[in-house]
C-alpha cells in the first residue's frame, strides 16, 4: 500500500469538510424557496377557490362582528345599501349619569325651546297651551295667553316652538300648529311677541300655511328651526292616507317637504325651485313621509332630519337642497297591513333618490332630536339624540364622517313616549314625553 504523507491527509480532510458545508447550504436555499412557493400557491388557491375564500371570510366576520344595539328581529327582508345604514354596533356611555324628573302631570309636551338660561317654553299639544318651565326648581307657569286656535284631533294641536335669533330684542316666538280650514286641516306657522311680564303672546299672526288642506288628522310634521341667516326651516308630513301621500312627490304641494321661509313666511331667495314655474317657491327638499326631528350637525353645518317610516323604515337623512328622498315610491319599511309598498322597492339611489344615512328596522318611531353641541359630557360631544315613541327610549347616535358608527338606547325602563329632545346651554339633555313628564339628564355630580 502506498504511503500517504500527513500533509496530503490534512489537505483531503479539509476538502471533504468544505464540500459538505456547500451541500448543506444548497439544501437550506432550496427549502426556503419551496416554502415561499407553497405560501404564494396557497394564497392564490384561497382567492380562486370560492369555498375556501368563503370559509376564511366567514371566520374573519365572525371574529369582528360587534353586538348591535337592536335586539329585536327585522320586520322586513330588505338589505341595506351599505353596511353602516342600519343596526349599528351597540355603545354605552361611560360617564355616570343623573336622571331627574323635573316636571310631571303635564299634557303631551310636543315642543321645547330654551329662551333664557334653564328656562324653557313648552307647548302642550292637545290643550294648545304654551308654558314656561324652570329647570332649576321645576316650577311651571300659568298658560301664556294669545296662543292660536288649533285642531287637536289625533296628531293635531299646538306643535313646535322656537324663538327668533334676536329674541332678547324682538321677543318674537314662532310656533307650528294644525289649523282648521274650510276643506280640512293643514300645518301652519305663526309668530307673536312674548310680553315683558311673560304672560301673553302679543299680535300673534299666521305667517305660512302648508297647502293644500286635507280632511285628515295625521302626519302634520311641524318641526321648525332657524338657520344662521335668521330664516326658518319647517318640516311637514304627507298627511298619511293613500292617495294623498303621493303628493310628497309633487312640487305643487307643501306636503311631505322641508320648507325654507323668512320670518315673514316668504320663500327664501336661494331656494332650489325658486325659478321653476311649476314648483312652489318655498320647497327645499321633498319625498318625505312625516318629519318630526330636525337639527344642524355642529361639525359640518348640514341640516339633518329624522322621519317616520311606515312599519319599519324610519329614516335619518342629511338634507340636500332640491333633492328627492323617495317616499312613497321607495321605502325600507312596509305597510301596516304587512303588504309591500310599491312592489317592495327599497334601494333609493338606483331610482334617483337620496339614500338615508341610517334607517331602523323594526321601528323606533322617532320624534324630536338634538345634536349634543356641548362638552359637559365629553363622550357625547356632537352625538345625536332622538326621542323614541315606540319602543320607549331615547336613541343616542354616534356619527363619524356622516356615517352612524354606534347606537345606544337610554331611559329604556321609564316606559315613556319621548316626544322632543333639547340640549341646554349648560349641557343638560332634556326630554319631553307624551305622558306629560320632563326629564333632565346630566353628568353625576354636576
Amino acid at each position: 500500500m502506498p504511503k500517504v504523507s500527513s500533509s496530503r491527509l490534512l489537505f483531503f480532510t479539509m476538502l471533504i469538510f468544505v464540500l459538505a458545508l456547500a451541500a448543506c447550504g444548497n439544501d437550506d436555499s432550496t427549502s426556503e424557496e419551496a416554502t415561499t412557493d407553497e405560501s404564494e400557491t396557497a394564497t392564490e388557491e384561497s382567492a380562486d377557490d370560492p369555498e375556501t375564500a368563503t370559509e376564511e371570510s366567514t371566520d374573519e366576520s365572525e371574529t369582528s362582528t360587534e353586538e348591535s344595539a337592536e335586539t329585536e328581529p327585522k320586520v322586513t327582508e330588505f338589505e341595506p345599501a351599505f353596511p353602516e345604514q342600519t343596526r349599528a354596533p351597540k355603545v354605552e356611555t361611560e360617564a355616570e349619569l343623573n336622571v331627574e324628573v323635573v316636571a310631571e302631570g303635564l299634557d303631551v309636551s310636543w315642543g321645547m325651546e330654551e329662551f333664557d338660561t334653564n328656562r324653557l317654553l313648552v307647548t302642550q299639544r292637545d290643550s294648545a297651551e304654551l308654558l314656561i318651565l324652570n329647570l332649576e326648581d321645576g316650577s311651571v307657569s300659568d298658560p301664556i295667553e294669545g296662543t292660536p286656535e288649533v285642531n287637536n284631533e289625533d296628531q293635531g294641536g299646538l306643535l313646535d316652538v322656537t324663538v327668533a335669533p334676536d329674541f332678547d330684542e324682538s321677543r318674537l316666538v314662532f310656533m307650528t300648529f294644525s289649523e282648521d280650514k274650510d276643506d280640512g286641516t293643514l300645518t301652519a306657522v305663526g309668530k307673536g311677541m312674548l310680553s315683558e311680564d311673560e304672560t301673553s303672546l302679543e299680535d300673534f299672526e299666521v305667517i305660512f300655511e302648508a297647502e293644500p288642506a286635507y280632511d285628515g288628522t295625521l302626519h302634520y310634521g311641524g318641526r321648525i328651526i332657524f338657520d344662521e341667516d335668521g330664516n326658518l326651516f319647517l318640516t311637514t308630513g304627507e298627511r298619511s292616507d293613500d292617495p294623498i301621500r303621493e303628493r310628497a312627490q309633487d312640487l305643487d304641494a307643501y306636503l311631505g317637504k322641508v320648507i325654507h321661509i323668512t320670518q315673514d313666511g316668504e320663500p327664501v331667495d336661494s331656494n332650489p325651485f325658486i325659478e321653476d314655474e311649476d314648483a312652489l317657491d318655498g320647497i327645499y327638499s321633498y319625498g318625505h313621509r312625516n318629519i318630526q326631528g330636525v337639527d344642524f350637525n355642529p361639525e359640518t353645518g348640514d341640516l339633518w332630519i329624522v322621519e317616520f317610516g311606515p312599519q319599519a323604515g324610519d329614516e335619518l337623512n342629511i338634507i340636500e337642497p332640491g333633492s328627492n328622498y323617495g317616499w312613497p315610491t321607495v321605502s325600507y319599511g312596509i305597510e301596516y297591513s304587512g303588504e309591500l309598498i310599491n312592489d317592495g322597492i327599497s334601494e333609493h339611489e338606483a331610482q334617483g333618490f337620496v339614500e338615508p344615512v341610517y334607517y331602523w328596522d323594526p321601528t323606533s318611531a322617532p320624534s324630536g332630536m338634538s345634536f349634543y353641541d356641548n362638552d359637559a359630557i365629553p363622550e357625547w360631544e356632537n352625538n345625536l339624540f332622538i326621542g323614541g315613541l315606540a319602543p320607549n327610549y331615547i336613541v343616542r347616535v354616534v356619527i363619524e364622517d356622516d356615517m352612524v358608527v354606534g347606537e345606544e338606547r337610554l331611559l329604556t325602563d321609564e316606559g315613556q313616549r319621548f316626544r322632543d329632545i333639547l340640549v341646554t346651554e349648560d349641557g343638560a339633555l332634556v326630554a319631553a314625553t307624551d305622558g306629560g313628564m320632563i326629564y333632565k339628564v346630566t353628568a353625576a355630580g354636576e
